[in-house]
């Protein structure tokens, strides 16, 4: 039987776009792992959904069950009210960060997956820490290119 898993995920950018960093704290049991990473030029909503996608990659077994702790509403309400699945039905036309949704998607119905809203800043321990990893990964100077990121579409106006 597999333990039930919990993710909390946080995203940072210093500028929008700027330099910018997710953080990850995965608890499953007594086990705990942290997850970083940072980017020379994106966005916050970017590295708020890589944060997510980040860890649910690294989860060692699918079909896990999972509760995803985001203070993202664009990540959270994209899943939870069903807008995601309207945009893939599309095609993801017009859509930011495609190249992250349809990644995502893949790694999401691998695992039966909650995703919970919690405000961001509010002192809950988890969120507070995965805020801290992904503002130390931008600051690190080891920065790595958001190959996905497009500045052209990234300014264009969706309706």
């Amino acid at each position: 039987m597999l333990n039930d898993i919990t993710i909390y995920t946080d995203g940072a950018a210093s500028g929008n776009p700027g330099p910018g960093g997710y953080g990850v704290l995965l608890i499953s049991g007594k086990h705990r792992k942290e997850l970083s990473g940072g980017f020379r030029i994106t966005t916050n909503n970017r590295m708020e959904l890589l944060a997510v996608i980040k860890g649910l990659e690294a989860l060692k077994f699918q079909g896990s069950n999972v509760t995803v702790y985001t203070d993202s509403r664009y990540v959270a309400d994209a899943v939870t009210k069903g807008w995601l699945f309207q945009w893939e039905k599309r095609g993801f036309k017009k859509k930011k960060n495609a190249d992250l949704w349809i990644r995502f998607l893949k790694i999401y119905r691998q695992h039966n997956v909650k995703l919970v809203w919690v405000k961001g800043h509010a002192n809950n321990p988890g969120n507070e820490r995965c805020d801290q990893l992904a503002v130390e990964a931008y600051k690190s100077g080891d920065l790595l290119e958001d190959t996905g990121y497009d500045p052209i579409t990234e300014n264009r106006i969706d309706m």
